[in-house]
C-alpha cells in the first residue's frame, strides 16, 4: 500500500486533502483552517515530495513517516509545515479506518458514543446580556451544561474589549445559568501576569473552572506565574506546534490543562504524543477545536479514545453569519443533544465530503510517475 497521489482542494479558509494508494484505497484529511491555500501549497512543495511512494500499509509506522518528513524539512519547523503535515496525517487515519471498516476512534482504542461538549462562544463584540440570553436559548435547545465565553481583548495588553466588559460578563453569565453550569473563559493572550491573576480572582469568586490562555501564549513564564497563583484550572497550548516546547510546558507545569489543536500541531499522531506526555504528568487533555470544519470531527474521535480526556470537547456555537466557511464541507454535521455530541460511527472519520464544496475549491495534485 504505497502512496500514489496527494490531492488538495482549498479555499482561503479550508483545505481538504485526499490521499490515494496504489491498491485503490483513499482517505480524506484536512490541513488547518485559516490561509489554508498556503498550507495546501506547503503540503505539495514540502510534504508530498517525501510522502509519495511511501509504504503506509502499517498504521503503526505513521509516526515514523511524519517524523521523517519533518526532519527532511528541518529548516522549516514552524506553523505552516505542521498545518500541512496534519493534512497528510489525518487523511491516512481515514484511509486506514475505511480499509479496516472501523472508525478512527476505534483504531485509537476507543468506542464511538455520545460525548459531553461545552458550548464555545467566539464573540467579544457581544454584550454580556446578549451572551447570557444566547446561552440560555442554547441550553434549552441542546441541553448544554457547560459554556465558554471570552474575556479581555485578543492580545489586548491588559485592555478589555470595552471598559468594564469582563467585570460585567462574568457575574452575568453565572447569574443567568446558575450554579449547576460549568463555566470556562478564554483570555486569548490578553493579560500580563498581575492583571491575569486579578481577573482570575474574579473568575474564582464566580465559580469559573477554566481560564484559557490568560497571557500571551509565547510568554510561558508569565502563564506559569498565573497557574501557580490561582486555584482554578489554567489551560493553554492551542498555538504551540513544537513537541520539544510541549515537553517543556508539561514538565514545568506551565498549565493545568493541555489544549493542543490537532490541525495546528500536525495531526493525530503528534497530538497523541502530547496527550501521552500530559497523561504521564497527570494532566488532562482538552484539545482546541474552535470551528465546525473537520477539526471538530478529528477531536471527537481522539477524545473518545485517550485516557486523560478532559470532561468535555470544545464545540463551536457560531453560525454562518460568523464562520460562513465552516459549513457545507461534509455530510451530517454534528448536533448537540442533551449537552452531548455523537462521535461518528462510520469507517474512518465517519463523514462524507460534499462534492459541491470540492467543485468550488482550488485543486492541485502531486502524484508518482
Amino acid at each position: 500500500m504505497k502512496i500514489k497521489s496527494i490531492e488538495t482542494f482549498s479555499t482561503r479558509d479550508v483545505g481538504l486533502v485526499r490521499v490515494r494508494t496504489d491498491d485503490g484505497a483513499e482517505g480524506w484529511g484536512q490541513v488547518s483552517t485559516y490561509h489554508s491555500d498556503i498550507s495546501a501549497l506547503v503540503l505539495h512543495r514540502q510534504v508530498a515530495i517525501h510522502a509519495l511512494g511511501e509504504d503506509v500499509s502499517d498504521l503503526a509506522g505513521l509516526g515514523g513517516l511524519i517524523d521523517r518528513i519533518y526532519e527532511k524539512e528541518y529548516k522549516f519547523p514552524g506553523s505552516y509545515m505542521c498545518r500541512a503535515l496534519g493534512g497528510l496525517d489525518t487523511a491516512l487515519w481515514d484511509l486506514h479506518g475505511k480499509a479496516q471498516g472501523k472508525s478512527v476512534c476505534e483504531l485509537l482504542g476507543g468506542a464511538p458514543r455520545p460525548i459531553r461538549v461545552y458550548a464555545s462562544s467566539m464573540k467579544r463584540d457581544i454584550t454580556p446580556r446578549a451572551e447570557a440570553e444566547r446561552f440560555l436559548r442554547l441550553r434549552d435547545a441542546h441541553g448544554y451544561d457547560a459554556f465558554k465565553f471570552r474575556v479581555g481583548a485578543e492580545c489586548g495588553h491588559d485592555q478589555d474589549e470595552w471598559p468594564g466588559r469582563t467585570e460585567e460578563i462574568v457575574p452575568a453569565i453565572r447569574a443567568a445559568l446558575g450554579d449547576e453550569a460549568d463555566l470556562l473563559v478564554d483570555g486569548n493572550s490578553c493579560y500580563r501576569p498581575e492583571k491575569a491573576i486579578e481577573v482570575g480572582r474574579l473568575l474564582e469568586a464566580h465559580g469559573i473552572r477554566h481560564f484559557e490562555e490568560p497571557c500571551p501564549y509565547w510568554r510561558l513564564d508569565w502563564t506559569r506565574q498565573v497557574t501557580e497563583a490561582l486555584h482554578l484550572d489554567v489551560a493553554g497550548g492551542e498555538q504551540d506546534n513544537s513537541l520539544a516546547l510541549w515537553k517543556h510546558m508539561i514538565d514545568s507545569r506551565t498549565v493545568d490543562v493541555v489544549q493542543p489543536d490537532i490541525c495546528y500541531l500536525g495531526g493525530i499522531e503528534r497530538t497523541l504524543r502530547v496527550a501521552r506526555m500530559a497523561q504521564s504528568a497527570g494532566l488532562p487533555c482538552t484539545p482546541h477545536s474552535a470551528n465546525l470544519s473537520l477539526v471538530t470531527i478529528f477531536t471527537l474521535h481522539l477524545m473518545g479514545a485517550i485516557e486523560n480526556a478532559g470532561p468535555y470537547v470544545e464545540f463551536s456555537i457560531e453560525e454562518a453569519d460568523y464562520y460562513p466557511w465552516q459549513y457545507g464541507i461534509y455530510s451530517d454535521y454534528p448536533v448537540a443533544r442533551d449537552g452531548k455530541v455523537q462521535i461518528p460511527e462510520g469507517p474512518g472519520w465517519g463523514v462524507s465530503i460534499d462534492p459541491q464544496w470540492l467543485a468550488r475549491a482550488d485543486y492541485r495534485i502531486s502524484e508518482t510517475d
